[in-house]
């Protein structure tokens, strides 16, 4: 089913960069995404689907799982009512602001940190999650922090298209950064030695370190990462509405009790300075 989807979400993007997509660059922009979402009562969400506790895979139902889901969800029902629906698209990094584009998507929720160069391309709602970049490595490692890996010949693992790949190129610019497609390959190069660490948000890594036992989270974060849900240029009503739900989740307790569910118990995750 993953790889279907991974599939499906790069088909899209091809079609977008050669120009034979269905809905034409220009319909995109006229398009009035939440008229059509309150009439067909769904919102489709681009979300991620390998990053565990935000949104990830279950093998076993086949459904996506995490905090930007269930967040996704609650919003979705704030919005178009208790009917409303959710259709989730899984990306990458690389593929969410082209499907974005493209109507693929009608917003954006994967761990996508709110910076100018992204504001450019697309328009952001106020931040969901206030993350920091930090380090994931193998327990007993000598790298303590980021400064650990200025040097030359230290290899920084990261995955193409995050931000953290340019944050990591000016703190430690004395330093490699190889690029992977995804988190499950960056985990994948750190276990075979291709990197002495790997670098993303924090939250992300405490996910891989969950399931990772032999590998620990260090450095603690060198820089601000607040993540917002990105809807296309011209959309002002559909990002105000989303304000607008997400201000009531916080203010109703349904984030912090989703902040919980998926933080809580994240070893070295500090859930009471996330709590809104």
């Amino acid at each position: 089913m993953k790889k279907l989807w991974h599939w499906i979400a790069l088909c899209a993007v091809l079609l977008t960069v050669g120009g034979l997509a269905g809905c034409s660059n220009q319909s995109v922009a006229k398009r009035d995404v939440l008229s059509a979402d309150m009439k067909s009562k769904q919102i489709t969400w681009g979300v991620k689907s390998d990053t565990r506790l935000f949104g990830l895979e279950n093998i076993r139902t086949g459904k996506l799982e995490g905090f930007e889901i269930d967040l996704a969800k609650a919003m979705t029902k704030e919005i178009l009512g208790k009917d409303g629906k959710c259709v989730f698209v899984p990306v990458t990094s690389g593929t969410r602001v082209p499907l974005l584009k493209n109507g693929n998507i009608d917003a954006i929720m994967a761990t996508m940190t709110i910076t100018p160069d992204r504001a450019k391309q697309v328009d952001f709602t106020h931040s969901y999650f206030d993350a920091g970049q930090s380090l994931l490595v193998k327990k007993g490692s000598p790298i303590k922090n980021i400064q650990d890996l200025n040097h030359k010949g230290a290899v920084i693992l990261g995955v193409s298209g995050s931000n953290s790949v340019k944050n990591v190129a000016k703190i430690a610019p004395k330093a490699r950064v190889l690029q992977l497609s995804d988190y499950a390959q960056a985990m994948t190069a750190l276990k075979s030695k291709q990197g002495q660490a790997l670098t993303t948000d924090n939250g992300i890594l405490y996910g891989m370190a969950s399931e990772n036992p032999g590998y620990e989270v260090v450095g603690g974060n060198f820089t601000k990462e607040p993540y917002g849900i990105a809807v296309n240029k011209n959309q002002q009503r559909f990002r105000n509405k989303l304000n607008w739900a997400l201000a009531r989740l916080e203010k109703n307790g349904t984030y912090n009790r989703l902040l919980l569910k998926w933080f809580g118990n994240v070893k070295g995750f500090n859930y009471q300075e996330m709590k809104r």
